[in-house]
This record gives C-alpha cells, structure tokens and sequence, in this order.
C-alpha cells in the first residue's frame, strides 16, 4: 500500500506542474494496457480508449481505477484530463469525451440534455490557509462557521483576519476562489448558504492545484481545496506550506477535541464516513454519461463499484455505503 500511495502522490503532483506550466489548460493522463507481442495482439480485441474529462476532486482516484482496470482488462484504454466540472459536462454533452467527472449533483438543464450520472466515490472540500500565518495558532483554534465563511468570500464584510479573530490585527485577507466551472466551488458555496459558485467573491484561481499553490504563496492568503489537494498522499499529512482550518460544528467559537479531526487525511476520511464533518462540504462524486452508459462502460461501472472501492481509501478518498453501492449498481441495469 506504501507503493500504492507513492504512485497516487506522483499522479497528483504531475497535475500540480501541469497546471503550473499550462494555466489555461488541462491536466491529462494516458492509461493503456501493458505491451504484448505482435501474435497475440492480433488475437486481442481491437482496444478502445475511453475518453474522460472533468473535476479535479476525482482526477487522481479516476486515474488510479484507470491504471488498475486496464490491468485486467487490456483492450480498454484511457485518456483522462482534469479540467474542472463544468469543462467534463461540456466536453461529455458535446461528445468531445465519452465520460464526464463531475464533483456536483446534476443540475436539471444537464439531466435535460441527457446527462446520465452513477456515483463513484466521495470527497470533501476544506479551506485552507498559508502555514506561515503570522496568526495561524488562532485561527486553527478558532476554526470556520457558515456564518464566518459567508462574510469572508460572499458578503466580504470579513475583510481584515482582526474581524475574522476579534482582534485588533489590521492584515488584510487575501480570498482565492476557483475561475474555472468548479463543482468544489457550488459546494463550497452551498455550505455557507449559497447555491452556486457565481456567490463566492476573491481572485479567481484556475484550477485545485492552482488555488493550492496560490494559498501556499500567500502569507495572507485564504482558499479551499478538495482534500486531494490539502493533503500529501504519500505521507498522510497535510500538504507542505498549507493547514487545514477545522470547521466549528458546534459554533462555539473555539474547536474542541471532537472537531478536530483533520492532522491526517485519515482522519479526516473518518470523519467524512461517520457523518462528523458535515455534507456540505463533503458530497458523492459522479462519473457521468450522455445517455445510459455503453457496454465496455457499464462493465468498468461495475469494477468501480465492486472491487475498484478497494482503492478508495489509499487515494484520500471516503466509500459509498453498501447500501448506496447497491442502488449505483441498480443504475445499470441487469
């Protein structure tokens, strides 16, 4: 599992410098199935590349049940390009992909146009904050309210971090949002009682790792981050330059013992599972179609929710229920 998480933690720094190198772009990933000699590639089944476009939250865990799935399965390929929510929906709708990742419920106009969704997965979004806050100690104690949140990235009347702490300190807060059509953004919104991503104000980051690396340069600065990108994979702990800020459940204005369960992506994941930190931010993740999804894609549905899940959790990532399992599974059929 070490190598596991080795490998995952590549997977999600290349997307770091890809996004770093081509703000304006995607971040891709080419799986194919191991090299076989010339006979017996001609007695193989003529291979078919799947072609997958969307969010960023489920970028390195589609990559992993990509490399995982062509394994066993050799004549299925993959190209998979993280480009937020919005860019899958477009490319999936418009035929540009045959898969869209989407880190969202479906909205009515999309399910209108044929949109066809299974979940996969889910994820959480966290605000994040720069390490090297001259007031990173109060903050983490202090944690974030909807309320809070609210007055920060949408009615902006939390402007300096002394409003957000009740203190006399005048820095001023730098907010960073998403530019790109981010389902982390809807849900981050809809936390803090908004319903879409057009309700959250800041300087608008292309991106996951964009925002991320925007807050890691920002002494000052104030983002969100689906977890993927809050945490080092490979080590569990929260990604170098950035802290997780803990959300007050109980609005106390201080975290206690019990809300605080983000040192590790584990605990976080744990914390997901059982419910403690709250939907929203958390959400399901979908894998989406136009239309019922195709044989070859029913059939890699079917490992995703079966033996697929057991990467799930090496990947930062929380299991659906048995019981929310069983009705995805009834979403494809006989």
């Amino acid at each position: 599992m070490l190598r596991f998480s080795k490998v995952l933690a590549v997977v999600v720094l290349s997307l770091v410098l890809v996004m770093a190198l081509a703000a304006c772009g995607g971040a891709g990933a080419t799986t194919e199935a191991p090299a076989v000699d010339q006979a017996a590639e001609a007695e193989e089944v003529e291979a078919q590349t799947l072609t997958v476009s969307g969010a960023f939250a489920l970028f390195p865990m589609m990559t992993v049940w990509g490399e995982q799935y062509a394994l066993t399965n050799p004549s299925v390929r993959f190209d998979i390009t993280g480009g937020g929510a919005g860019k899958g929906i477009t490319d999936m709708l418009s035929g540009v992909a045959d898969i869209a990742m989407v880190s969202r419920e479906l909205k009515q106009e999309e399910i209108d146009q044929g949109a066809f969704g299974v979940p996969v997965t889910i994820d959480a979004v966290v605000a994040t904050v720069n390490a090297d806050n001259p007031y990173i100690d109060e903050i983490l104690a202090r944690g974030l309210t909807p309320e809070a949140a609210a007055a920060i990235w949408m009615s902006q009347e939390m402007s300096t971090w002394g409003q957000f702490l009740g203190t006399d300190a005048t820095e001023a807060i730098t907010v960073y949002t998403r530019s790109d059509a981010a389902g982390a953004a809807e849900v981050w919104a809809k936390y803090m009682g908004g319903s879409v991503q057009e309700d959250l104000i800041g300087t608008a980051v292309n991106g996951d790792p964009g925002v991320a690396e925007a807050v890691r340069q920002d002494v000052l600065g104030i983002g969100y981050n689906n977890i993927g990108f809050a945490y080092d994979l490979s080590t569990g702990q929260q990604l170098d330059g950035l802290r997780v800020v803990p959300l007050d459940l109980n609005g106390d204005g201080q975290i206690s013992a019990d809300e605080d369960v983000y040192a590790t992506k584990d605990d976080i994941a744990a914390a997901i599972a059982a419910r403690v930190y709250p939907f929203p931010p958390a959400r399901e993740l979908y894998l989406v179609t136009k239309g019922e999804p195709t044989p070859v894609i029913v059939d890699l549905y079917r490992w995703i929710l079966t033996e697929g899940q057991a990467f799930v959790g090496d990947a930062g990532y929380v299991a659906l229920s048995a019981e929310r399992l069983i009705e995805a599974q009834g979403l494809l059929g006989e």
